[in-house]
């Protein structure tokens, strides 16, 4: 599969979503890799200050999230306007962070990947990020599982990693449902 690989005539960006320690990034670079897709690690478009606040154990607020949500809202849309598809790890915990990335344009689709909380807690305590684990209480509280009405896949690594990378590669190689429908139908 190729960048171009595209829904119909439209691009499709993956924003790959979970909390802090569900393996986004992992599984974001893996899928646009095999799929041959631009690729975006969202963490790597935090300002300075946010990832100061973090590293400090501070949570982010609404605030300090919206210009990061935009710059990455901002990349996905230069993406699909050229009708190019891609991959973007970021945590999109709440719906309206969601709602955000969707402004960049028809094609955005969720991979959300949930994680249980003591394997979550295994793997902060067992990496070197500017996340420290004493905020994976507080970004658990902050998530919002996506609902029936949106584009998402709900993603769990019960049958391992290379299964759970081939369901995201067969669903976001599918025309979206949601996409289709009329909005009161989603």
């Amino acid at each position: 599969m190729t960048g171009e690989r595209q829904q119909g005539d439209q691009a499709t960006v993956v924003v790959v979503m979970g909390v802090s320690g569900s393996g986004k990034t992992t599984m974001a670079r893996e899928l646009a890799q095999k799929l041959g897709w631009a690729f975006l690690e969202g963490d790597s478009v935090h300002p300075p200050a946010n990832v100061a606040k973090m590293s400090a154990g501070t949570p982010l607020n609404d605030e300090d999230r919206w210009p990061w949500l935009q710059a990455i809202a901002e990349w996905m849309s230069q993406r699909l306007q050229r009708g190019e598809s891609a991959v973007v790890a970021c945590s999109a915990l709440r719906r309206i962070y969601r709602d955000c990335l969707r402004q960049a344009g028809a094609g955005v689709r969720f991979a959300y990947l949930h994680v249980p909380h003591d394997e979550l807690a295994r793997r902060m305590r067992s990496r070197n990020h500017f996340m420290p684990p004493s905020l994976l209480d507080s970004q658990l509280a902050t998530l919002e599982e996506p609902g029936a009405d949106e584009d998402a896949l709900r993603v769990t690594e019960e049958h391992g990693v290379e299964a759970s990378l081939a369901a995201i590669i067969d669903w976001a190689c599918r025309p979206s449902a949601h996409a289709s429908a009329p909005a009161d139908e989603r």
